[in-house]
């Protein structure tokens, strides 16, 4: 990611899309964008769209608003994802999600912003 580099558009600038970095001296991954691998160092991972699609690791289902404008969608789901790509991601989620569940990334507007959001994968 030097200076002159275009980074791909992704959800965090209104983009449908989840974005993640891989090294191309190691193969690692990453979710954040870092402008060097964060296992072996090496400058300027390469950035690719991931596919959406993951199993859960964890889920945590909010009763309690945190923000006046988290307050319309309580109850809500927050999951972590282990995609398909290979790195963990935190996204919003149906609430009936669990541990081990095939899911797939749809995105949606959560208090005025545009989030990733997962639903179980159909059979």
């Amino acid at each position: 990611m030097s200076g002159s580099k275009q980074s791909l558009a992704d959800w965090t600038t209104g983009a449908e899309a989840i974005v993640y970095q891989s090294c191309t001296a190691c193969g690692a991954r990453q979710y954040f964008r870092r402008s060097f691998c964060v296992i072996c160092g090496a400058p300027d991972p390469v950035e690719r769209r991931a596919s959406g699609t993951g199993t859960i690791y964890a889920t945590s289902l909010v009763c309690r608003a945190a923000t006046p404008e988290t307050r319309a969608h309580v109850p809500y789901n927050i999951v972590l994802v282990d995609t398909a790509e290979g790195f963990r991601m935190m996204a919003h989620g149906d609430n009936d999600l669990a541990i081990g569940d095939k899911v797939s990334a749809r995105f949606a507007r959560f208090a005025g912003r545009l989030v990733p959001y997962f639903a179980r994968t159909k059979p």
